[in-house]
């Protein structure tokens, strides 16, 4: 009897499918640090997951051409501990809050002086944005979950990338 009792425990246990767990976001929060010459560059942000969804376009989660917060929940920043030069333009010392607007063929990256931001509040911040970017974003690898690294780091130049989906947007950075 107790074999029997045991048996059907199990089975009913094993065709449940776990359900969230209590506390834990569904963006999970990520951050990537890397030292360039004498600079620290950090970029602090949550992950957003792509669970099989079209990511960027017209039928996509994130519109083209509507400003949007790469990350989750409260605004992704990035920091740079010395000032910088991104993409050719000079950007100071400090923390900043990251916006981009995507397109099929270019996207404006913004970098604003207002931290922290909840993520879709550009608009309340935008007259303190300090940089805004043409970047013709590349094709890569799928990546299920948002993703910011530097795959080339090289003396006093390195490449961040954000890089979700097959979507990859290289941003170069050049330190003093």
């Amino acid at each position: 009897m107790f074999k029997l009792l045991a048996t059907a425990i199990a089975l009913v246990l094993l065709g449940q499918q776990p359900g969230p767990t209590p506390g834990v976001k569904p963006s999970q929060h990520g951050t990537v640090t890397q030292k360039v010459a004498a600079t620290t560059i950090t970029v602090d942000y949550n992950r957003p997951v792509a669970r099989g969804r079209e990511l960027f376009g017209a039928s996509g989660i994130v519109p083209y051409d509507k400003i949007w917060c790469p990350g989750a929940d409260d605004c992704t920043t990035l920091a740079v501990s010395t000032d910088v030069k991104v993409e050719g333009q000079d950007l100071p010392a400090g923390t900043y809050t990251v916006w981009a607007r995507p397109g099929a063929e270019k996207w404006t990256i913004i970098l604003n002086r207002a931290h922290p931001v909840f993520h879709t509040r550009h608009e309340s911040v935008a007259d303190r944005d300090v940089l805004k970017l043409e970047i013709a974003p590349r094709a890569g690898a799928h990546m299920e979950t948002l993703a910011f690294y530097f795959p080339v780091v090289n003396g006093k130049r390195a490449e961040l990338v954000l890089h979700w989906g097959t979507v990859v947007v290289p941003l170069g950075i050049d330190v003093p």
